[in-house]
């Protein structure tokens, strides 16, 4: 049974390829991109029947490169009535981008998604949530070139390579110099005295379903929206034939085969909706005038 008059959460996609996972950077170096299958359009369409049969719509985060490949996948996330996001122009880590290259990345991304929509981009999701502590210049950039919220903290110490520790856990503001930018955090669970990653991704193709169904119940009883997160390639029946360590193929491919079973378990517990609309609320709250 559907939570629908409770809250309503956040389903987002990660628009990327195969070979743009963080894990597979070492593998498929950017000169070889255009060489290579591009799988996107085959899947993602199938991404878009599953919500529209469920009349759900959802944020896309799009990677700049791929979107400018790909303009009749990026025009159909928007008729579908999907929001069109940012994750990037080449899906490289914001700490390996530097101030200016991040600004750079960020406008062509923008530009490119918006020229092909015809419509406005105002969400960043960074590639592997790689905003961390100590990189707070990131949200004064985003601000500058337009943008309204970020979705790039993941409130979590577990994962070796990513995590904002002491962020919340729900959307909220974050004020600068620059301005007031939203932050819409992925998802978490609060147990046993620990902060735990439930948002999605490995985490929902390789852990038990509980975790996430739990993270996402949690936030429901508080009245928070949760934030849920999936890739193109985490639903796709084909995989590349990589050599690349174990460890680093069973992280990014395994687990695929129940990942469409385990959406329609969530969205049959859960509603969904998209970001833009959340945080249109929150940036006119009184918390954002005062």
């Amino acid at each position: 049974m559907t939570d629908a008059g409770a809250v309503r959460h956040h389903f987002t996609v990660d628009v990327e390829e195969y070979f743009h996972p963080t894990a597979m950077a070492p593998h498929y170096p950017m000169t070889s991109w255009d060489a290579l299958p591009r799988r996107s359009s085959e899947v993602v369409p199938r991404i878009l029947d599953f919500l529209a049969e469920r009349d759900v719509q959802g944020t896309f985060f799009v990677v700049g490169w791929l979107g400018e490949r790909e303009p009749d996948l990026v025009r159909s996330i928007a008729r579908g009535g999907h929001e069109l996001a940012s994750h990037s122009w080449e899906h490289q880590l914001v700490s390996c981008l530097g101030p200016d290259r991040f600004r750079s990345s960020i406008r062509r991304s923008k530009d490119v998604l918006e020229d092909i929509s015809g419509g406005p981009v105002l969400g960043y999701r960074a590639p592997s949530f790689s905003i961390l502590p100590g990189m707070e210049w990131a949200f004064d950039i985003l601000l500058e070139e337009g943008y309204a919220y970020d979705a790039s903290l993941f409130p979590i110490t577990q994962h070796p390579t990513y995590g904002y520790p002491g962020a919340e856990r729900q959307p909220y503001l974050i004020r600068r110099e620059a301005g007031i930018l939203a932050e819409v955090p992925a998802a978490t669970l609060r147990t046993l005295g620990r902060i735990l990653p439930a948002a999605g991704g490995a985490y929902f193709r390789l852990l038990p379903y509980a975790l996430v169904r739990a993270g996402f119940r949690q936030a429901t009883r508080s009245g928070a929206q949760a934030t849920f997160y999936i890739h193109p390639w985490e639903l796709d029946d084909w995989a590349p034939d990589v050599d690349a360590p174990l460890l680093s193929r069973v992280r990014t491919f395994s687990g695929r085969g129940r990942t469409w079973s385990r959406l329609e378990r969530l969205f049959a517990e859960f509603a969904f909706g998209r970001i833009d609309r959340s945080v249109e609320r929150l940036l006119a709250s009184p918390g954002a005038t005062s």
